[in-house]
């Protein structure tokens, strides 16, 4: 091997280290979240919906608690009664958002209780019984998780507030279905999650698609590779290492929304991100409200943002990033690599980084009148693909359906954020940026065994071709089983 491409290599190594160690996408990224998973977004996609007869729809998907394992009983994955967790939409690119989907959750305690000894007492575990298949199932469940969602237009605390309800019963509120405790609990959580997919009327446009609960987590990373020594080769195979995360669940929130919901005017680009929120305790009205995650697109808070200033950008809005542009422009990474193996740095301003990260890639996902700031940005005038036709590297692979232009949960976001560190949109760059890889291969179609391995068995794939996309999670007993 020649030995430009051994710094390359060590280089890229580097860039993998120092992009993972976080835990994937945004899990656990900041000191503030890190111990504070219920309130910590993982992962935000925005995407034109790829399910056949769903052509007019984007699907938004905000994931929290990172790191469930399946058996995580007694208490499992519910979510935080006193938060809120938000999708923004800014659609005319002032880096304000105009929609807001606000989710609010309440946990009621049903306090079951069987006969011991002649006492009625009070049991230790979330069900009695089987659950399911249907969502009105919940005689044995003893913790019952609901929530409602806002619509809010303007913005998010002092705009036009507004409630989905259920198409069909006209509720606003939802059940999210219990975690995957085991299949003697749930026999087919199957069927028994996608009983809580609901049609629901989104006020002032026309019917969507809505589904929170517990999903099979879709981030693939190499990490236990990047924690030993750095111990991976950035210029091998795509698929020639272990997913660490593939044992690993993930709660998600997914709505499906009607283009014409989102866009305004002529400019088909959309900006969406997400946040979460906790009450401000001592505070005289109720609903101030705390930011503290924000993520849109991923790994920024990782590979981009500046440990002093991580806890900033989780609790900031995208209309005060010209803050942090100096991240964006001068990027550390690239000088560590540098001084550590002798990699060439590509010269600064990094514009390529601003495009990406800032405003949109001009004639793919910018917008016509934009003020830079970080968020995930969606051109939707461009048509899905089916799976099977899905570039895992998006746009680098000639896919402009795929991320940067909003992001897929099979777009291989690891490996396209090394080789956009290491200059791959710069002409002239060496050949080899352009293959860069962890070694853990994301498609929209790929298999992984709970171990972490590529398998043929589809059963274990880790998406769906359907709404919410993200697949059934996984069984701790028997297990880890699927589906």
């Amino acid at each position: 091997m020649k030995r430009r491409s051994i710094q390359l290599l060590a280089g890229a190594a580097f860039v993998a280290a120092a992009g993972v160690t976080a835990i994937g996408s945004s899990h656990r990224e900041a000191p503030g979240i890190a111990g504070r998973p219920k309130l910590d977004g993982t992962d935000f996609y925005a995407f034109r919906s790829y399910e056949p007869g769903r052509e007019g729809f984007v699907t938004l998907i905000a994931n929290y608690i990172p790191l469930q394992d399946a058996y995580g009983g007694p208490n499992f994955f519910a979510m935080d009664p006193a938060a809120v967790y938000e999708i923004h939409v800014d659609n005319n690119g002032d880096a304000r958002e105009d929609l807001t989907f606000q989710f609010r959750f309440k946990t009621r305690f049903r306090n079951l209780t069987v006969p011991a000894g002649g006492r009625d007492v009070a049991v230790p575990l979330i069900n009695i019984g089987p659950l399911g298949p249907d969502a009105d199932d919940i005689g044995n469940l003893n913790t019952l998780e609901t929530y409602e969602v806002r619509v809010i237009r303007g913005d998010r605390r002092t705009g036009e507030v507004n409630f989905l309800t259920n198409a069909i019963t006209h509720s606003r509120t939802f059940r999210k279905p219990a975690d995957r405790i085991g299949d003697k609990s749930i026999p087919n959580y199957v069927q028994y999650a996608d009983r809580h997919v609901y049609d629901v009327r989104i006020p002032g446009c026309s019917n969507g698609r809505l589904f929170v609960g517990q999903r099979r987590e879709g981030f693939v990373v190499n990490l236990a590779e990047a924690f030993d020594l750095i111990n991976l080769n950035p210029l091998g195979p795509v698929d020639g290492a272990e997913n660490v995360l593939a044992d690993k669940n993930v709660t998600s929130l997914a709505v499906e929304v009607p283009i014409a919901c989102l866009t305004s005017g002529s400019d088909p680009v959309i900006g969406a991100w997400t946040t979460a929120s906790e009450r401000m305790s001592g505070e005289d009205d109720p609903e101030e409200w705390r930011q503290v995650s924000r993520l849109g697109q991923p790994l920024v808070n990782e590979l981009v943002i500046g440990l002093k200033d991580k806890n900033r950008f989780n609790s900031s809005e995208p209309l005060g990033d010209a803050r942090f542009g100096t991240y964006v422009t001068n990027p550390t990474l690239p000088v560590l690599i540098q001084a550590l193996f002798g990699v060439p740095a590509p010269a600064t301003p990094r514009n390529d980084l601003v495009a990406v990260f800032l405003t949109g890639v001009a004639g793919v996902n910018k917008p016509a009148n934009v003020r830079p700031s970080e968020m995930l940005r969606l051109n939707t005038s461009i048509a899905a693909k089916l799976p099977a036709a899905q570039s895992p590297v998006g746009v680098l692979g000639g896919d402009t359906a795929g991320f940067p232009n909003g992001r897929r949960p099979g777009d291989d976001v690891v490996d396209i954020a090394l080789r956009a560190v290491e200059g791959v949109l710069l002409p002239g760059h060496p050949a080899a940026v352009d293959q860069l890889t962890d070694g853990a291969l994301a498609t929209a179609t790929i298999a992984y065994t709970p171990d972490g391995a590529v398998t043929g068995d589809a059963s274990f794939s880790l998406f769906r071709a359907s709404f919410p996309y993200l697949q059934t999670p996984l069984s701790g007993s028997p297990g880890p089983t699927h589906p």
